[in-house]
């Protein structure tokens, strides 16, 4: 379910993204390119390597779930994340991939190779950005991890470096988000124009991952709360308020009667459902920027005020979430707490530095 989560939530965030590249481009802030693109060659050892490496990860893994189905399926991230595989899948599915390449080149092939000019709309760089990003983000956010619980991951590194649980959504947002911009800067287009087009996806994405969060049980949730649902909200389910997070799949808590399986434990005492709060409030942010997304016209306002808002949020969630906490000076704040706040402080900078140049470039 998480899996499925992340996905769509890559998905929402590729079709918003390119609608607000488009209609950048309509608005004249984003420009076409013109490449120049050999024609008629034949296929290159690095084309054929990468479809082979390509081909080799696939297959291994769909052989490794195949020949041994119920030890995957019965957590099927963690099998996908890890080093497990079949050898003799991975190498005829890589030895595939590679010939159809060579195949393909070859149907296309001229007697003399000649050189084209093509035109690439902004656009139509959004599907390898989120490409980019998907990558990017799951080894951000696996580093991230590792370095929030330094003692898990020296007891046991490769365990916590390809398990399927244990992501940080700040360490794949950075690093994803690096990566994005480098592929963006290397591809010529303007940077500023780029983030502001992400933000609102990036926010929805967000708030959808947190539903996985929720759904899943992948320990994401809140501190202790046995305090009674007030009266005035006695009308939402109890879960709203606080969750045992039955069939979690950490495998967290006491055993539930009567289960029988992987994932038949849930906590002894009800915490709160911290990933439903953050999906109430991601979708409230996305929805205020996307409705205001055509009258915040200055550039880098948008993505300094999405900073702001994503770093509010995140504060104020983490004051009863889990996290283990950092002491710093005496004080104790947990990585996602010191995150929000240089994310909120280059929110407000940014929006300071983008209003103040552009009064003066209006003068």
């Amino acid at each position: 379910m998480f899996g499925f989560m992340v996905a769509l939530a890559f998905i929402a965030a590729n079709l918003l993204f390119v609608k607000e590249m488009k209609r950048k481009e309509a608005d004249g802030l984003l420009s076409s390119s013109i490449i120049n693109v050999m024609k008629g060659q034949k296929a290159s050892l690095n084309d054929l390597i990468g479809n082979g490496i390509f081909g080799f990860v696939v297959g291994y893994k769909i052989g490794g779930i195949i020949l041994n189905y119920q030890q995957a399926i019965e957590d099927l991230p963690d099998y996908v994340l890890s080093l497990q595989g079949n050898f003799l899948s991975g190498l005829a599915i890589a030895v595939v991939l590679a010939y159809l390449k060579y195949r393909d080149a070859e149907k296309q092939r001229l007697p003399e190779p000649k050189e084209v000019t093509e035109v690439v709309r902004p656009y139509q760089h959004v599907g390898n950005m989120t490409f980019i990003a998907a990558i990017g983000g799951i080894l951000g956010a696996k580093l991230f991890d590792a370095v929030e619980d330094l003692e898990r991951f020296a007891a046991d590194p490769i365990g916590v470096l390809f398990s399927g649980s244990g992501l940080s959504i700040y360490g794949g947002l950075i690093i994803g988000g690096g990566a994005v911009v480098y592929y963006a800067h290397k591809k010529g287009l303007k940077l500023v124009h780029v983030i502001d087009a992400c933000a609102p996806g990036l926010m929805l994405a967000y708030g959808i991952g947190r539903i996985g969060c929720q759904l899943s049980g992948d320990g994401d949730w809140g501190t202790t709360n046995e305090l009674p649902m007030p009266e005035a909200l006695s009308f939402l389910p109890e879960w709203m308020w606080s969750f045992t997070y039955p069939h979690n799949v950490n495998a967290d808590g006491i055993l539930i009667a009567g289960c029988e399986g992987k994932y038949c434990y849930e906590l002894p005492i009800p915490v709160w459902p911290t990933p439903f709060y953050e999906t109430i409030m991601a979708f409230i942010i996305f929805a205020g920027l996307w409705l205001f997304r055509k009258k915040i016209t200055i550039p880098g306002l948008m993505f300094s005020i999405y900073l702001i808002f994503n770093g509010i949020e995140r504060f104020f969630i983490e004051k009863i979430r889990i996290n283990p906490d950092y002491n710093i000076f005496g004080m104790k704040a947990t990585q996602a707490e010191l995150i929000a706040i240089v994310l909120f402080l280059v929110g407000v900078a940014g929006a300071f530095y983008v209003v103040q140049k552009n009064r003066t470039n209006d003068h």
